[in-house]
C-alpha cells in the first residue's frame, strides 16, 4: 500500500524539481542576455540618483546612467555594469558621453574590481569629461587613493576607445580613434587584486545631485 501512494509523490516531486531547474536556467538565460556581455550591474556606494542600463541587442550597445560623488579617496560611488572574470583578460570598448554639459570630471571607461565594496581594490581606465585620459587604482582595500602616486595621465584627451588588459598581477590602460593603433597609456602591478574579480563599464557624475547617460559600444570581452 505504502509503495503505491510514494510513486505519485515520487513524480509530482520529480516534476516540481525539473520545473525549478527549467525556471532558473531561463531565468539566468535571460537575465544574461539583457546585459549583454555582462551578467549584473548596480550602484556602488549608495549614490544619491540610482543609475540604470539598458542593452539594445539589435545594435550590442549600453545606454548607461550613473551619479556619484567620484571614484577617489577610500570610497567609491558609480553605476557598474560587470560580470565575474578569473585570470588575464582583454577588455576594449567605444565610450561616449550623452550631453556636453556636465562635470569636466565625469568620468566613463573600465574598471576591474575585487568586489562591489565601496572601499575596493580596483584598478580604472578613465575617460573624464573634458577629455582628460587616465588610469587609476586603489592597491588596499579602504585606502585613501593619492594623487600623483596611483594615477598616470596620458598626455593626449578624447579617445573614444578604451581598453583595460590583465596580464598576470598587470594592469595594462590603452586608448585610439576607432580604426587607429591603441595607444598605451601606462600599467600598473596589482598585486593585491585577487584572481576572481569582477570586469565592467561604469559611469560617475562626480556630481552627487546629477545623473550623467552615456553609450558604450563594440564591447569586447576576452
Amino acid at each position: 500500500m505504502s509503495e503505491k501512494t510514494s510513486r505519485p509523490g515520487l513524480n509530482a516531486v520529480c516534476l516540481l524539481l525539473f520545473a525549478c531547474i527549467l525556471f532558473g536556467t531561463n531565468t539566468l538565460r535571460a537575465q544574461s542576455d539583457s546585459l549583454g556581455v555582462f551578467s549584473s550591474h548596480q550602484d556602488i556606494g549608495n549614490p544619491k540618483k540610482a543609475g540604470a542600463v539598458k542593452y539594445d541587442k539589435v545594435t550590442h550597445s549600453y545606454a548607461i546612467s550613473g551619479s556619484g560623488y567620484n571614484i577617489w579617496f577610500n570610497r567609491d560611488e558609480f553605476q557598474y555594469v560587470y560580470r565575474k572574470i578569473k585570470g588575464d583578460f582583454t577588455a576594449t570598448a567605444n565610450f561616449e558621453f550623452k550631453g556636453a554639459d556636465g562635470n569636466g570630471h565625469r568620468k566613463i571607461g573600465w574598471t576591474i574590481r575585487e568586489s562591489t565594496d565601496e572601499g575596493a581594490i580596483h584598478a580604472s581606465a578613465v575617460s573624464h569629461g573634458d577629455g582628460l585620459t587616465v588610469m587609476q587604482w586603489r592597491s588596499t582595500k579602504g585606502a585613501n587613493m593619492l594623487d600623483p602616486q596611483e594615477e598616470i595621465f596620458y598626455p593626449e584627451k578624447k579617445f573614444e576607445v578604451i581598453q583595460l588588459q590583465r596580464i598576470g598581477k598587470q594592469i595594462i590602460m590603452r586608448v585610439g580613434h576607432v580604426g587607429e593603433p591603441l595607444k598605451t597609456v601606462g600599467s600598473h602591478t596589482m598585486p593585491n587584486m585577487p584572481d576572481d574579480a569582477l570586469i565592467g563599464i561604469f559611469i560617475c557624475s562626480h556630481d552627487p545631485a546629477v545623473l550623467e547617460r552615456a553609450v558604450v559600444w563594440d564591447v569586447h570581452l576576452d
